[in-house]
């Protein structure tokens, strides 16, 4: 099995722990979740060039300065689970789209709670945009890091966040 490095940073959402292997980002994850405390085979390196980076970029999207992530991503799921993730890559800045609609789009509305459940195991939120899918009818559910946060990272791309198909 190939290493995981990790380093941890401060954000407005919270404390955060970015995880990489030598040539990809595979993880972020917030303190309080549950993940967060089980996977120690994971090695602190403060040095990893790819967490670094992965920060750097952070840190300029919370300031307003970075609306596209560059990081090479491993998402690592189900074949359901990766189609869902790349089309939420896809999902600009800003923008929004239903669960319904992410459902046709991945080719059958009668996903609509599988898609749910793929968006919450997004091992790599923020950067796989999981918070810019909200109801149909523009009300904030679900979100793997809780409402508050997907709340935040919604006003911070648009502050007037509404269903807003791409």
């Amino acid at each position: 099995m190939e290493p995981y490095f990790y380093k941890e940073m401060a954000s407005p959402t919270g404390p955060l722990r970015l995880i990489a292997t030598a040539t990809h980002l595979v993880g972020v994850q917030w303190r309080t979740d549950e993940k967060y405390v089980r996977d120690a085979h994971f090695f602190k390196d403060m040095a990893n060039p790819l967490p670094l980076e992965a920060e750097r970029q952070l840190n300029d999207y919370f300031e307003g300065k970075l609306k596209a992530f560059t990081l090479p991503v491993m998402l690592t799921g189900s074949d359901f689970q990766k189609k869902v993730w790349e089309l939420l890559a896809g999902i600009p800045f800003g923008k929004t789209i239903s669960y319904g609609e992410m459902a046709k789009r991945v080719g059958d509305i009668k996903t609509v709670r599988a898609v749910g459940g793929a968006l919450n195991k997004n091992p790599i939120p923020i950067i796989v945009p999981c918070h810019r899918v909200i109801g149909a009818d523009g009300k904030m559910i679900g979100f793997g890091g809780g409402l508050q946060r997907k709340i935040y990272l919604l006003n911070l791309e648009n502050p007037k966040p509404q269903l807003d198909l791409w």
